[in-house]
């Protein structure tokens, strides 16, 4: 590497180690490419306004970076396909609860849904690679919880889950129903710790495919 232009001769090692990657990488995976010594937030940053008016840009989704098709330009890429299993809404609304919530348990994702889920509703979400087991409580029982993933984040363009919309956004947009004004009702969080799956009363059976 030159001495001219330190940023810029280091964005070429970050650049290659990016495009050789088989998936998004943090600093931390970069800097076991390239070494400790490169200053690889600046490289990045660096590559983020290079290739900011290119049909390929430089993103981070959740602590991780890589390269993808330019917004504007997606659509000349998309092919019509038929799509294998389509998300019921029993899992969407399952889905909309843990980005909002999480880490949250089974349980509580049936107090806010008012309905028991099925275990295939969490199993389609996780063979999507957009919900993961997110550890146990330490509460009686230990019942586990679940978190979205970067996969999520860059499926629906998210930088981070800070860039959820908020319910006054989902208000405007027309997109709440009852189970949305649900999260205003509930003071989630109190209920949080004490609440377990063997403490909830009967439910109502989620009886939608998932």
């Amino acid at each position: 590497m030159t001495d001219l232009d330190p940023v810029a001769d280091a964005s070429r090692a970050v650049e290659a180690t990016l495009f050789a990657a088989a998936e998004p990488l943090s600093v931390q995976d970069i800097a076991a490419y390239v070494g400790e010594e490169i200053d690889i937030k600046a490289a990045l940053t660096f590559l983020q306004e290079l290739y900011a008016s290119r049909g390929i840009q430089l993103v981070e989704r959740g602590g991780k970076w890589h390269f993808q098709t330019a917004g504007d330009l997606a659509h000349i890429l998309r092919r019509e396909r038929e799509e294998n299993r389509k998300l019921s809404r029993a899992a969407i609304e399952t889905l909309a609860i843990i980005a909002y919530h999480e880490p949250v348990s089974r349980a509580e994702i049936e107090a806010i849904r008012g309905v028991q889920i099925s275990k295939g509703t969490l199993d389609v979400l996780m063979e999507a690679g957009w919900v993961r087991p997110a550890g146990r409580r330490e509460t009686p029982g230990r019942p586990l919880t679940f978190a979205t993933t970067p996969a999520f984040l860059a499926h629906f363009g998210l930088i981070s889950r800070r860039d959820l919309p908020g319910i006054d956004d989902l208000r405007a947009a027309g997109l709440l129903d009852p189970i949305d004004l649900a999260f205003e009702a509930m003071d989630f969080e109190a209920r949080a710790d004490t609440e377990t799956q063997d403490e909830m009363p009967d439910l109502e059976s989620d009886d939608e495919n998932a």
